[in-house]
């Protein structure tokens, strides 16, 4: 079959043009670093910055906390275009979080962290009547959100600082964290227990377990939340779904490139 790509525009507008090509890289790679991007459509590190930068302001990609490398944003998810077939986490994870949904009866979301918010990349709802309903691409900030806290504690020191400068932070509820100090503390307990926690600090009575997905590099690439009404994750369920997400999310990380 004889390839029908269109032909150049009269009138080409490089920068569009660039920014275009840089979206078009983001198909065939997970992550793109400033230096890769400059490589690639040979234009200077700043160019390559720049275009990155307003891809970055409109959604289309969005800068990973850990590597520092840009990824496909949450507009990509919108047109259906993100991150890419077989290296989608999204695409590894789903089977893990049909399965950890039925073993712990609950909803499970995947999220990664966008900045200082968490953004909701998937979601398998519980089966149960009264549940947490799907909340696939929402964004909230990571700091109400036991997810959020799993990515925070993974954070460089360094970095954790650069995101928070300020003492003061915006809560969503009574029970959200409202100060630097005490998600310092909250972070230091889930390096220690391995899992975060979330008791009403984004919705009063909604609870859930957050947990850390790495992979073989032990890389952070996402988290997984198991959300329930609060009246449910009594201390046994909190043990037991925690034990449940942690098997899973290291399922999920032995499964990603």
């Amino acid at each position: 079959m004889k390839n029908t790509i269109p032909k150049s525009p009269t009138y080409p507008i490089e920068s569009v043009d660039n920014a275009l090509k840089l979206l078009h890289l983001l198909r065939e790679r997970s992550h793109l670093r400033v230096s890769e991007a400059s490589n690639a459509i040979g234009v200077a590190r700043s160019t390559a910055h720049r275009l990155l930068a307003m891809l970055q302001h409109h959604g289309f990609v969005r800068q990973d906390p850990f590597s520092r490398a840009y990824v496909a944003g949450p507009a990509l998810l919108d047109f259906g275009l993100a991150i890419l077939r077989d290296r989608d986490v999204r695409a590894h994870a789903r089977p893990f979080l049909e399965k950890l949904s039925r073993e712990t009866g609950e909803t499970v979301h995947l999220i990664a962290l966008q900045g200082r918010d968490v953004l909701f990349l998937d979601c398998v709802e519980s089966a149960k009547a009264v549940r947490v309903g799907n909340r696939t691409g929402l964004l909230l900030p990571a700091h109400c959100t036991s997810a959020g806290k799993a990515l925070l504690a993974a954070l460089p020191p360094e970095r954790f600082r650069a995101l928070y400068p300020h003492e003061r932070l915006v809560g969503l509820t009574r029970r959200s964290i409202k100060t630097r100090t005490r998600l310092e503390r909250e972070v230091r307990l889930v390096r220690k227990q391995g899992y975060a926690t979330n008791f009403g600090e984004t919705e009063e009575d909604i609870g859930s377990i957050g947990v850390l997905i790495q992979d073989a590099q032990r890389t952070p690439r996402a988290a997984l939340s198991i959300a329930a009404p609060t009246s449910r994750l009594t201390d046994k369920a909190i043990s037991a779904v925690a034990k449940a997400a942690l098997r899973a999310a290291a399922a999920i990380g032995d499964t990603l490139p």
